[in-house]
């Protein structure tokens, strides 16, 4: 229990918190030109071939016929869940997967083909390789480069219906279960049976395991579980020409040769199609406490975390924070009421996961009492229980919301070390600033009304949105590379979690040197030869 009249004013606090919510799960729709009132049809998406001209469709691959079509209906047993096309179907129908989340990509396939086992995937690949018919693997299509959706015409095969969960070892926590699985639908089925998801998404609703492996998606558990590189154990891949192929064993430990899957994890669909994934899943944790701190300077944002390392130890899961446009944002847009009572620059939002309340509870709030005594925090609120918990998160997870009620949005997810993290936002507003695109009393009509930094201080990952009126090509040239030269600067990464899709790809040199760009490019042909796997991405165009 919390005794101390220091941590029963934490704990009061947090009734300030509005009502929780269900956790987000809408992304931005980008690049729109206005605010759309709520009864407004959301402007068309432009053609992704129209908006870059440069990315010329590649005239190796054939087209869409309709004895292609035929044969696909042979293929996946002529049902109509399993073929969508241009010649029975709607355009608002394929739009739906032509259209990335972000409303920033939009491609012309006619064709999106839903098989429903391994075997129908083979036997799909092994036919478009033969013909040269360009793919895109696609899975929940929530992926925020543009890495999920055609750039021209090229075939859908989508894992929506590859939804099985084929295995769960209950003594060692290992799950086998199909692409196209949705990532919150595991985590239920796995908390029934006392383990759960080791990666947690904004988009947890909506993603797939299939597309999270290909993207090697992060989230806000990576901080306590790892990455996918070291929890995904084995994988099933079908090649480019239909080769069906296990890589690894759903065991701990395989010390036998290459680790082939690794190549997979954040390859986005380029080397082969994932098909089933076999995780480590660790234990739910059976006591979750959360608190949200306000702190006033960045420097007092490293010093919470580097305190919570030491004294938090093996409880501590997550270590969020966000700045104060970011709070501004929320509340303006959202009804949710600022849950401390002083307004700060920063907030941090902690989560601890362990097994034993009592023993979690006092650790964490001996840790917070510290803190504000020796004032490296300025005001906190402790959640007293599992729904001002929910309220906390709700703050931090509708923070992308929040932005895409701004109007049109640039996102970004960079890597780059922790000292390093807030600086990159700083000298963002400072560059948009000195070219007059910011919004201010002497700029009032700039195109960017906010830039923001949010993310996981655990693993250095900054989120940095840019809220505008609308997608420009002057305003995306002030902004891109001029972002990625910030973080080669400092070392960094210019992709944390969302990987390179269509909209990092033209960047990569400055995050991989000349001669690792080049072995990529090798890996890649070995795989696929004729290019047919997600093309026109992942890569600097030659």
């Amino acid at each position: 229990m919390l005794r101390t009249p220091l941590v029963r004013r934490l704990a009061n606090s947090a009734h300030a918190l509005a009502r929780p919510t269900p956790r987000a799960r809408t992304l931005s729709v980008a690049f729109s030109t206005s605010r759309p009132a709520a009864s407004k049809a959301p402007a068309a998406v432009p053609f992704t071939s129209d908006k870059f001209p440069e990315l010329v469709r590649d005239s190796r691959f054939g087209s869409v016929t309709p004895e292609h079509v035929a044969r696909f209906r042979d293929i996946t047993g002529d049902v109509d869940a399993a073929v969508i096309s241009a010649g029975t179907n709607t355009a608002q129908e394929l739009d739906v997967y032509n259209e990335d989340w972000m409303r920033k990509y939009k491609g012309r396939t006619t064709l999106v083909l839903r098989p429903k086992t391994t075997q129908e995937v083979s036997a799909i690949l092994r036919y478009c390789n033969e013909h040269t018919l360009a793919v895109v693997p696609q899975g929940g299509n929530t992926g925020l480069v543009g890495g999920s959706v055609p750039v021209h015409d090229e075939i859908v095969i989508s894992t929506v219906r590859m939804n099985a969960v084929r295995s769960l070892d209950e003594v060692s926590g290992i799950l086998t279960a199909e692409a196209g699985c949705v990532l919150e639908v595991l985590d239920l089925h796995l908390r029934e049976r006392g383990f759960c998801m080791p990666l947690d998404l904004g988009a947890k609703g909506s993603c797939n395991i299939g597309g999270n492996v290909a993207s090697n998606a992060g989230g806000l558990r990576l901080l306590r579980y790892g990455s996918l590189h070291g929890t995904v154990l084995s994988m099933e891949v079908v090649l480019a020409d239909g080769t069906i192929m296990e890589l690894g064993k759903p065991l701990r430990k395989d010390n036998t040769g290459y680790d082939l899957k690794q190549l997979f994890i954040g390859s986005e669909g380029t080397l082969g199609m994932i098909t089933a994934v076999s995780i480590l899943t660790p234990p739910k944790s059976s006591a979750v406490n959360v608190a949200m701190l306000g702190v006033k300077s960045f420097a007092e944002v490293q010093e919470a975390f580097r305190r919570a390392r030491l004294e938090l130890g093996e409880i501590l899961s997550a270590f969020e924070f966000f700045d104060r446009t970011c709070m501004d944002l929320v509340k303006r847009h959202l009804p949710i009421r600022e849950p401390l009572e002083t307004k700060s620059p920063f907030y941090v939002l902690i989560e601890t996961s362990g097994s034993n309340k009592d023993h979690d509870d006092e650790k964490l709030a001996t840790f917070l009492e510290r803190l504000l005594e020796e004032e490296v925090v300025q005001d906190g609120a402790l959640a007293s229980d599992t729904a001002q918990a929910h309220a906390m998160w709700n703050v931090r997870e509708s923070i992308t919301e929040a932005c895409s009620k701004e109007g049109g949005n640039f996102k970004y997810d960079l890597s780059v070390p922790v000292p390093q993290l807030y600086a990159i936002v700083d000298a963002m507003r400072a560059r948009l600033a000195d070219l007059g695109l910011l919004r201010s009393d002497s700029a009032p009509t700039a195109p960017v009304t906010n830039v923001v930094g949010f993310g996981h201080i655990g693993d250095g990952n900054l989120h940095l949105n840019l809220t505008t009126t609308g997608w420009t090509r002057e305003l995306n040239d002030a902004i891109e590379p001029f972002v990625y030269e910030l973080v080669q600067a400092r070392n960094g990464s210019i992709s944390a979690e969302h990987g390179l899709g269509l909209m990092k790809a033209p960047y990569l040199e400055y995050s991989k040197s000349p001669e690792a760009i080049e072995l990529m490019r090798r890996v890649k042909a070995a795989f696929d030869p004729k290019g047919i796997l997600n093309p026109y991405k992942y890569f600097p165009r030659q």
